[in-house]
């Protein structure tokens, strides 16, 4: 299916969470002097601006990026920190390259965040099927000979890049989950790219709408073969049985030793601060290593 479009849900409360492991990943990975491949197999439009019509339709972002943008001087973490110096490089590069006023607000897709992270010697795939999308990431990444972009569903094209020639890499598996089959092709998926590439720090994201199909996905990675998985979730809502998502997870086979304290932290101001008296957060491992 072709019909979703992450510019409706651009900087709501699951970016916040999937960007800042993210950019809590790269950072760690970047930290040694070795290049690395970043692969996002669903990659969105790389980038979007809030004033556009499916960011105001919804107005999502109001309850993400929105609220700490509101919070100038809070004394953040260094790892928010970190991801809000990106989000705002990215923003500072769209101001300036769509001449907008210094009202309009962008925020950028996972690709952009790891083109500000990488280094001038890692790469960068991405995978996109939308033909629109398709489009707007091309025009994002243009000029930058890091990337290289398909018009492709990235589960099918993910197992043909590894293992990397790098030897140290990053993939993001961020499905829309419009099919239901999403969440046992995700499981599928990851187990047959960790075949190839055991070494490699897997960032898998999904909604918390039926928390069945969260616990079953739970279960089969359990028992795959894959150890040290960590899970990470942030909600706005208690479960409410399929009427809509509520929250949204994380889960990183192989972490940085340092990502479990750093999101225990973070995660417990950013629910503070979205979701005071209905939220909720989780940091823990699935599957010890």
């Amino acid at each position: 299916m072709l019909s979703y479009q992450h510019g409706f849900h651009a900087g709501n409360p699951a970016d916040l969470l999937k960007h800042l492991v993210l950019v809590n990943v790269l950072d760690y990975l970047a930290n040694k002097n070795k290049p690395l491949v970043y692969i996002d197999t669903h990659a969105g439009s790389g980038g979007y601006s809030l004033a556009d019509a499916q960011a105001q339709k919804t107005r999502e972002y109001q309850q993400g990026i929105g609220k700490l943008w509101a919070l100038s001087n809070q004394a953040w973490s260094p790892s928010i920190t970190s991801y809000l110096d990106v989000v705002a490089a990215f923003e500072a590069q769209a101001q300036q390259a769509s001449a907008a006023s210094s009202s309009g607000r962008f925020y950028p897709g996972s690709p952009a965040i790891a083109q500000e992270c990488l280094r001038d010697y890692d790469r960068l795939v991405a995978y996109e099927l939308h033909p629109q999308a398709f489009a707007q990431l091309t025009a994002h990444t243009a000029g930058d000979k890091r990337v290289k972009i398909y018009q492709q569903n990235g589960f099918q094209g993910l197992i043909a890049q590894l293992p990397p020639k790098e030897r140290r890499g990053i993939i993001l598996i961020d499905p829309p989950y419009e099919l239901k089959q999403d969440y046992d092709e995700v499981v599928s998926r990851l187990i047959a790219a960790h075949k190839r590439f055991a070494t490699g720090t897997y960032l898998l994201w999904y909604p918390v709408v039926e928390r069945r199909r969260i616990a079953k996905l739970h279960r089969e990675l359990k028992a795959s073969s894959i150890r040290n998985i960590a899970v990470f979730e942030l909600g706005w809502e208690t479960d409410n049985n399929g009427r809509g998502m509520t929250g949204s997870g994380m889960i990183v086979i192989n972490p940085p030793w340092t990502l479990m304290a750093s999101m225990q932290q973070d995660l417990a101001t950013l629910k503070q601060i979205i979701a005071p008296q209905s939220g909720y957060w989780l940091a823990d491992m699935l599957i010890a290593e």
